[in-house]
């Protein structure tokens, strides 16, 4: 039965209700919402229906209708079980191409459940207002199962208080207008299985309009300079929002707070909105303050307290902020160093430590912890972002945390972070650059800091001053889920696209930080992230990923520090340490998380190598370190952390850390250390002067000049690994047959850390998908996902596939994933490959093997992960750029190899490191002769410093050998052509030449 047709039975269906279920005599009858007797599908938005979701793969909730003897109404019930270790639940959300639902003339809401009596609180949330189910305001409640067997419970809409995260910026109205209403949400309890039945959800009772009128402030903090004027607005609302039936009256005063009477003029008084009076009428109080003699002073506070007769008062009282002023640290004037000293001398140990806490979004709800705990900083994780996901929404949400900051003491504005790892991915619409590993295959560094800059200038535009990018790891292992997170295998190939740094952040020297285009950067994860071991990982069913890490100190030095170093030179802003473990062989320790190495962050980062930035911690990351939690701060502290991000935990750490301090366990010293990096990055970044979202360049979020960054290094990053018969480039006038699974798939091609922390298939931002940039050059198209089409006539074939998205230890292989094609993807493969000439791209993050399947593919393409812009893919498919991208990590025969990198005496891959065939390039004539004479002058132009000179000989050497090799590949071609590139990307062009020379020779 549809929806529509159920609340019109409504009266119909009263009779079937339990006659335990009393109801007065004026009620209406009830209105059933869901009976679960077939009539609502299992369906997801936009469609009207029954879906899950969680926090990862393990938490959505089983659900399923069953037909019981018991059940309180009708014959079935919704049933199902859970075990969620993070968050999770189920909603009904009602059809996006219907009309939203009226419930106002009702009291509330009820349904039966069964008690577990598990002592546990089950949420319940209200889907009011907005577009749809998914762009509403979020009102939730909640009731504890403590009782066994069914029971009604009852909650009126009066109980239900507005969500605080993952909300429409600012609310769409903050008022519970219950005359749009999208559906309702479950969410269930976490930390041990359970589970649960319900039934009969239903609207009940009469809407009682003396219980639902509200009195709003619109902020609760008002900054205004000594001497001027706050104006607190005053609205009254109701539920439903009818007009108030009785008087509503409001008595203010200024009492209280930091600021004394000889500050503002003291204000006492009361209005009345009369009945009658529209829900959404404004009074607006005026607070003034005064100048007095005092010449530099702290920030005071001056409480508007709100006593409301007729109606719910403000869940806050008011407060008007009188601005510190005349106070050194806020002199733009005087050297960093110098406002640092001075703001560092005035702070409390509570404030301090405020500053060293960093804490999620969704956690401090509408933000008064900022304020009572003095917090430093906030984050988004990713998927944490607000409704609607534009950029003004993401500016006003962040003015609107700054403004809690401008509360507090000295003013310190937050600094905001943010997970931009390919561009300003959580945002919706925003330029979704190609994945580090594609980066890395463009070998172009002046690229690279263009897609950093692009990046830069479009979370600025947001309000967002720092981003947790770039990640440094050198990825030794393609089973690691992170591996398309790094530039490459080879150290050598990470450091030379460091320039993406100064995309970021501008100069070495902070200078530029300021700027409304450029955000504090954040190396990561220090390190050896990229070094675990397979299997090593303890973290749930994770299998490397935030494993260990075994290297000697010269291996630990030359490949996994070596990015650090760079880092530093180029001034880095910011370091977050690896969730891994290090076990460096000999020094005694055996395994220790990097979150508790002092050795390494106090003694390497900071003093070895001088960073004067300041170090973050990763989500959670010292809660990994074993001990209790007072253990786990001090020891992360005294380590060298001087921020934490204890996204949930922020109370308990910011506790613990004083008490450690008090207690002697963490010295004044180590914090004021701590502190003081910390204030200096927010200076430079201009935070003192401009708080607030400069949200100038915000029409160039995902602009066509952005977009055309993105394009390029799309272009860049494709590796042509085959192309016998010069199959590719295509012509506009062939007869072209496309198909395979990431043909056509935006989330495909973007992979993880896009919109969502593990991202998802489908059409999830604006772009162009690879099909859709073919169809604008081919003059004849044929596309079937599966290849089922019949393929006759045409010239030639194009199967994209590869990966669906995933992030972190996610995408582990062993942990639901592999490194294998799908069946399905074999199968278009197959069937395409075998009717006609083929190209096959391979979408992913990571090699996927081909294996003897590369016998029956003409052109094989390492796409990588291209983001958003598929146009560039189809540049150098079509020849309107040539394929220049190299290999930035070994691809293996098979999963045998693993884990398989240049300078292995064993390296006998199917494409080596560093390999790339290029079109529209006439190759090179010539055999060891030729090849003799180009290291010649390539070891010339070394030694004269000409690196251009030097690259340029060793690309023709290179393009000479792989003509030669390419059907040949062995181990003897494979491990010199690898030495090779690694050579050239450390200058030394004449031994490039010699190792390529070598190679010639074995092919």
């Amino acid at each position: 039965m549809r929806r529509t047709a159920l609340l019109v039975s409504a009266a119909l269906l009263t009779s079937l209700l339990p006659l335990a279920v009393a109801r007065a005599a004026d009620d209406p009858p009830p209105v059933p919402v869901d009976r679960f007797e077939g009539e609502v599908p299992f369906a997801n938005p936009p469609e009207g229906g029954l879906f899950t979701w969680g926090s990862d793969t393990d938490d959505p909730p089983t659900l399923r209708l069953s037909s019981r003897d018991d059940a309180p109404e009708g014959d079935q019930v919704l049933s199902g079980t859970y075990d969620i270790s993070g968050y999770g639940g189920f909603t009904h959300d009602f059809g996006f191409a219907e009309p939203a639902h009226d419930w106002s003339a009702h009291r509330g809401i009820r349904l039966w459940w069964e008690g577990q009596d598990n002592g546990k609180k089950v949420a319940l949330e209200l889907k009011d207002g907005g577009a749809n189910g998914e762009a509403s305001e979020l009102w939730t409640t909640s009731f504890t199962d403590d009782f066994t067997g069914w029971k009604q419970i009852e909650i009126p809409f009066t109980d239900f208080a507005y969500r605080t995260d993952y909300q429409p910026v600012g609310g769409i109205d903050h008022v519970l207008g219950l005359t749009q209403m999208w559906g309702y949400a479950v969410t269930l309890p976490v930390g041990a299985p359970g589970q649960f039945a319900l039934d009969g959800v239903e609207l009940y009772g009469r809407a009682d309009q003396s219980l639902r009128a509200s009195v709003l402030t619109d902020s609760a903090v008002y900054p205004v300079r000594e001497g001027g004027t706050a104006a607190v607005k005053v609205t009254v609302a109701t539920t439903g929002s009818a007009p108030i039936d009785e008087p509503v009256t409001v008595a203010y005063e200024t009492a209280g707070g930091s600021a004394s009477t000889s500050d503002y003029t003291p204000l006492k008084g009361e209005f009345t909105f009369p009945a009658g009076t529209a829900s959404g009428t404004t009074r607006t109080v005026r607070v003034h303050t005064l100048k007095d003699k005092a010449a530099a002073e702290a920030a005071e506070t001056v409480p508007l307290k709100l006593t409301v007769t007729g109606a719910k008062a403000p869940a806050e009282t008011p407060q008007v902020v009188i601005d510190a002023h005349g106070l050194p640290y806020l002199n733009s004037k005087l050297p960093v160093r110098k406002r640092v000293a001075d703001l560092l001398s005035r702070m409390s140990l509570a404030e301090k430590t405020g500053q060293m806490t960093q804490a999620e979004r969704g956690a401090v709800g509408t933000g008064a912890d900022i304020t009572a705990d003095d917090l430093g900083s906030l984050l988004s994780g990713g998927g944490s972002t607000p409704t609607p996901n534009t950029p003004a929404a993401w500016a006003k949400m962040i003015d609107s945390f700054q403004l809690r900051a401008q509360a507090t003491r000295f003013q310190i504005p937050l600094v905001y972070g943010v997970d931009a790892v390919h561009g300003h991915n959580n945002l919706v619409g925003a330029t979704v650059m190609p994945h580090n590993i594609g980066i890395g295959a463009t070998r172009d560094p002046a690229l690279a800091q263009r897609t950093g800059a692009v990046t830069a200038a479009e979370v600025r535009a947001t309000g967002i001053p720092w981003d947790f990018a770039p990640c440094l790891c050198v990825t030794r292992d393609e089973r690691w889920g992170r591996s398309y997170e790094s530039f490459g295998e080879d150290p050598a190939l990470v450091e030379s696209m460091e320039t993406v740094v100064q995309g970021l952040q501008g100069a070495r020297d902070g200078r530029d930080l300021k700027d409304d285009d450029k955000v504090l950067a954040t190396a990561k994860h220090f390190v050896g992230d990229g070094g675990t071991a397979y299997g090593s990982s303890t973290t749930g069913t994770y299998t490397i990923d935030q494993g260990v890490t075994t290297v000697t100190r010269q291996q630990l030095e030359a490949i996994h520090l070596a990015p650090y170093r760079t880092a530093v030179d180029r001034g880095v802003g910011t370091v977050m340490p690896s969730y891994s473990s290090l076990d460096i062989v000999g020094d005694g320790r055996g395994p220790v998380k990097m979150h508790a190495r002092a050795d390494m962050i106090n003694g390497v980062l900071k003093g070895k190598l001088g960073f004067d930035g300041f170090v973050i911690s990763d989500w959670n990351g010292i809660d990994q370190i074993p001990g209790d939690y007072a253990s786990d701060v001090r020891t992360s502290v005294n380590a060298g952390l001087d921020m934490v991000m204890a996204p949930y935990a922020y109370k308990d750490f910011h506790t613990a850390l004083v008490a450690e301090v008090r207690a002697g366990r963490v010295s004044e010293k180590r914090i004021d250390d701590a502190v003081s990096r910390i204030l200096t990055q927010k200076f430079k970044l201009g935070l003192f002067e401009k708080p607030y979202a400069d949200t100038s360049g915000a029409s160039k979020i995902g602009s066509a000049g952005h977009r055309a960054v993105a394009r390029q290094a799309a272009a860049e990053s494709q590796v042509l690994l085959k192309n016998s018969g010069g199959v590719l480039p295509l012509k506009k006038s062939q007869k072209v047959y496309v198909a395979g699974s990431n043909a056509d798939d935006i989330g495909n091609q973007s992979g993880g850390w896009t919109v969502t922390w593990q991202g998802s298939s489908g059409d999830i931002t604006p772009g162009t998908t690879i099909l859709e940039a073919m169809r604008r050059n081919s003059a004849q198209l044929t596309y079937s996902k599966d290849a089922s089409a019949p393929t006759a006539g045409h010239d030639v074939g194009v199967v994209v596939v590869g990966e669906t998205p995933y992030a972190e230890g996610v995408g582990d292989v062993g942990n639901g994933n592999d490194l294998e094609l799908s069946a399905a993807d074999r199968a278009a493969v197959d069937k395409v490959c075998a009717a006609m000439k083929c190209a096959v791209l391979i979408v992913s993050g990571r090699p996927q093997l081909v294996g003897d399947r590369l016998g029956g593919i003409d052109a094989l393409v390492a796409s990588w992960l291209p983001g958003t812009e598929g146009d560039g893919v189809a540049d150098v498919l079509y020849g309107r750029r040539a394929f220049t991208g190299r290999l930035p990590v070994t691809w293996p025969r098979s999963e045998a190899q693993l884990p398989i990198n240049v300078g292995d005496p064993t390296d006998d891959p199917q494409f080596p490191y560093g390999w790339g065939l290029t079109t529209l390039t006439k190759v090179p004539e010539g055999g060891v002769a030729t090849l003799t004479a180009l290291g010649a002058a390539a070891g010339a132009a070394e030694r004269a410093g000409n690196d251009d000179r030097g690259r340029a000989l060793v690309e023709k050497a290179r393009l000479i050998v792989q003509q030669k090799a390419g059907p040949r590949m062995t181990a003897a071609v494979a491990a010199p052509f690898a030495d090779a590139e690694h050579l050239l990307l450390t200058g030394r062009y004449g031994e490039a030449v010699r190792k390529l020379t070598q190679a010639y020779r074995a092919a």
